[in-house]
């Protein structure tokens, strides 16, 4: 069993749900990476979905951005990042860890030549944001064989078919996005999540975190209600952003340890 499929079986057996921060490796800097990773951990966070910087992060809103644009500056690559993974590694060997990104840096890497390195830091899954299910197999094959979860996207407007299709290729979990729009957005439209996330359920074997919009311990609340998950990214790179570096790991940890608290509190 992954280390991914491990986390959700705990918690289902301690009637809880998951919580799934989001950063960008290398922002603010790359010496920074791992204290932040680090104190995701001591916040409570079941699984780190780890971001791959990207000029072009097509689906994330301004602070993702500004987070990406960061990161380069400082010349963070993919090889940067499976680094940062396997020093990570060397002090938790049980937190999972999801690369979230897209296709071009894995493309110049090589997939084979990627789905084996990663495998050997201790990545646990890959979401791709723009490796649609039905055009990667061969990628998601690869995933599959070094022990890897490929993750998928599925969105408000997903039809039956791509679910489907998702639920194929898919592992780990699947990202729902809860609304049709960037990261970051306030959007957060909860009566739909609660009628979509039965009908996702019904044709896939995976569990379901939701994503997009959550900034607060309330909705987080709501959403762990209806789903398997909750993805938070955009607000706890705000909190970086409104940090010094000395300070950031300490708000990091006290943001998520809030979320974390009434995630538990509401789900009970």
């Amino acid at each position: 069993m992954s280390r991914i499929a491990q986390v959700f079986a705990r918690l289902k057996s301690q009637g809880r749900k998951a919580l799934i921060p989001f950063i960008t490796a290398g922002d603010p800097e790359p010496g920074l990476t791992l204290p932040l990773m680090r104190a995701l951990v001591a916040g409570g966070a079941d699984i780190i979905e780890l971001g791959v910087p990207f000029s072009d992060p097509m689906a994330d809103g301004p602070t993702i951005q500004r987070a990406s644009e960061r990161a380069l500056a400082y010349g963070t690559s993919l090889r940067t990042v499976l680094a940062m993974v396997r020093e990570f590694r060397k002090q938790d060997g049980a937190t999972p860890v999801v690369l979230m990104g897209y296709a071009n840096p894995i493309e110049a890497y090589g997939q084979a030549e990627f789905a084996a390195d990663a495998a050997l830091v201790g990545v646990d899954g890959v979401l791709v944001v723009d490796y649609p299910p039905e055009e990667c197999a061969e990628f998601s094959a690869l995933l599959k064989q070094r022990g890897l979860d490929p993750i998928f996207l599925l969105a408000p407007t997903s039809t039956d078919q791509r679910i489907s299709e998702v639920a194929a290729a898919g592992g780990g979990y699947i990202y729902y996005v809860s609304l049709t729009g960037v990261t970051g957005s306030a959007k957060l439209d909860l009566d739909e999540v609660a009628r979509r996330i039965p009908a996702i359920r019904a044709r896939v074997g995976m569990p379901i975190g939701v994503g997009f919009g959550i900034r607060d311990g309330q909705t987080a609340a709501r959403i762990a209600a209806l789903a398997d998950g909750v993805v938070v990214g955009s607000r706890i790179i705000e909190e970086v952003e409104q940090s010094s570096p000395d300070e950031a790991p300490r708000r990091v940890t006290a943001l998520l340890a809030d979320i974390r608290q009434a995630m538990d509190a509401g789900v009970r």
